[in-house]
């Protein structure tokens, strides 16, 4: 599989702090890859290093096959940024906004005037795109530098906290956005503090502590990894007294959760043949029977615990 970011002991300090340590990873072609930690950890001057806004202190960086250091502006002409806050000019209208980036992106006219005809239709902006930016909401702007940053059609997408703080409606429509985004071969670095979103949106996900990687996998195998003991709740459609279910196969403790069951075990498949067992032999009916999996947000907590 081939790599659109390709990241070797990339590390940089500020006066005598290490903000990045000597970290590596790799970003497949096709993935949305989600970049996740606690506020300090590094997120942010990592991001900075792979778009070419700083430079690192050891390490490289290949984005889109490129040296970011060495050929920054190659690796910047295959990729778009959509930081965290707005960098459209208030002062301009949303189609001089995109009509600059075009201008900055060498696009031919004709080009980028329907690229951005196109582009605000689909954020729902057309018929603002004549206004000053300076009178859009938090959610329009944040639709119009997504527009901006794809004007060009890059291979690569670079978003910070795309959705914070925005309505239920935005966050949405940018969601269904980058999906549609990547299922057309866009692939994207999202840097996020929502674990649901990062959990629904991204085959892969980084997680990155006091400036060190401590994890990369796929969100299902990351929840699976941290937490050996699992966790099965029951219900009955009779009373069953805890001590027969505590002696149960498999079954390490068990706990009332109003009028459900909450059993920890070892494994799993076992403790679920004896609680179907246990209520074929005692004339009980299973009422419910979900296994209950720990969440991306467990995950977090547990691998950067000891951050503030």
């Amino acid at each position: 599989m081939q790599d659109t970011i390709e990241v070797k002991n990339l590390t940089k300090k500020f006066g005598t702090t290490i903000a990045v340590d000597h970290i590596s990873f790799s970003v497949h072609e096709g993935e949305i890859f989600g970049f996740l930690g606690p506020n300090g950890a590094g997120k942010t001057t990592t991001t900075r290093m792979l778009t070419g806004v700083i430079p690192p202190d050891a390490g490289f960086a290949l984005v889109l096959g490129h040296d970011i250091c060495r050929s920054p502006v190659l690796a910047k002409q295959g990729f778009g940024v959509v930081p965290e806050t707005s960098n459209a000019y208030a002062d301009l209208t949303a189609w001089q906004n995109l009509m600059l980036m075009g201008d900055l992106y060498g696009l031919p006219r004709v080009r980028a005037a329907q690229r951005a005809s196109d582009l605000l239709a689909t954020m729902g902006l057309l018929e603002r795109k004549d206004q000053k930016v300076q009178g859009f909401s938090k959610g329009m702007k944040q639709r119009l530098i997504l527009a901006m940053a794809l004007l060009h059609e890059p291979g690569l997408l670079f978003l910070d906290e795309p959705t914070g703080g925005l309505d239920v409606q935005s966050t949405q429509m940018i969601l269904s956005m980058l999906r549609e985004l990547n299922r057309a071969g866009t692939t994207i670095f999202l840097t996020t503090h929502n674990m649901e979103e990062a959990n629904r949106l991204c085959h892969r996900v980084g997680i990155i502590r006091s400036g060190k990687m401590v994890a990369i996998d796929a969100p299902e195998r990351l929840k699976a990894a941290i937490d050996r003991v699992h966790r099965v709740e029951v219900s009955f459609d009779h009373e069953v007294p805890g001590d027969a279910l505590a002696g149960l196969a498999g079954v390490i403790s068990v706990n009332r959760t109003g009028d459900k069951w909450q059993i920890t075990a070892e494994d799993k498949d076992a403790a679920i043949r004896s609680l179907v067992t246990f209520g074929i032999q005692n004339g009980v009916a299973i009422v419910t029977l979900n296994t209950l999996a720990p969440s991306l947000d467990e995950a977090f907590l547990r691998l950067t615990q000891g951050e503030d």
